[in-house]
């Protein structure tokens, strides 16, 4: 079996702390798993596959080549959710043209003021990636902040579906994914981190948010776990739960 991505990270004393104290434990999936794509649009992927360093010039927020080969793998997660009927649910930035609401974003990046586009593309850096664009049954929810449930209606939806556990990709894994697994985990839901599905502009970032996830708050687990899983789940599982069209 593989080392998880962090292990080259932690230092023997990091090994010893976390086996000796219990952490990692395997808490399992769901019976009803919802699916979270948090923030893989542009602004985070650039607009097309390119080194980090190049990308960050017109992107400042890209994730370089490592975002196209997150979006590769959850184009097959979402592809068997879909598969399965399991509701998604895509996030990304909101922000006004004049960017009065940026509020604390402003404070710690000395380019916060450029808009999330580019000159030579147009594309609006909030727009989800369109190789896994969202399908007209899928809900795209706006957030200001990083996780997905603060000031948003996340929660109220996997209310009204009886979800009772998410399985989550998207970006940056330190940031958006890490603060929206946390408030999960602080609703009491199962959660699962897809692996191959998260990217981040720092490789160390990246693999020692998920180690902490996997510690505390979630288990980290491979693509095709993950896959076996979802198509292991019945067909129709959320068919009662979602809305009647008006």
């Amino acid at each position: 079996m593989n080392e998880p991505v962090w292990n080259r990270f932690l230092t023997e004393r990091d090994k010893q702390v976390f086996a000796a104290g219990g952490f990692g434990a395997r808490q399992g999936y769901g019976k009803r798993p919802a699916v979270l794509v948090v923030d893989v649009n542009y602004f985070f992927c650039g607009d097309r596959r390119e080194p980090i360093l190049e990308s960050v010039k017109r992107w400042r927020a890209s994730c370089g080549e490592e975002a196209w080969d997150g979006v590769a793998a959850i184009r097959k997660l979402l592809s068997a959710a879909r598969g399965r009927g399991l509701p998604v649910f895509y996030t990304t930035g909101s922000r006004r043209a004049d960017n009065w609401d940026a509020g604390s974003w402003a404070w710690k990046n000395v380019r916060t003021g450029e808009k999330p586009r580019t000159e030579g593309s147009g594309l609006d850096g909030n727009t989800i990636v369109r190789e896994i664009a969202p399908q007209p049954e899928d809900i795209v929810i706006a957030k200001h902040k990083p996780s997905a449930f603060f000031g948003t209606p996340l929660q109220s939806f996997l209310v009204q579906l009886g979800a009772d556990s998410l399985i989550v990709s998207g970006t940056t894994t330190s940031g958006c994914v890490r603060a929206s697994v946390v408030d999960a985990f602080s609703c009491n839901y199962r959660v699962a981190v897809v692996e191959e599905g998260c990217f981040d502009r720092s490789e160390a970032s990246h693999a020692l948010s998920l180690c902490d996830m996997h510690a505390k708050y979630a288990d980290v687990v491979k693509l095709e776990e993950a896959l076996s899983f979802v198509q292991s789940l019945p067909e129709g599982l959320f068919d009662g739960a979602k809305p009647v069209p008006y």
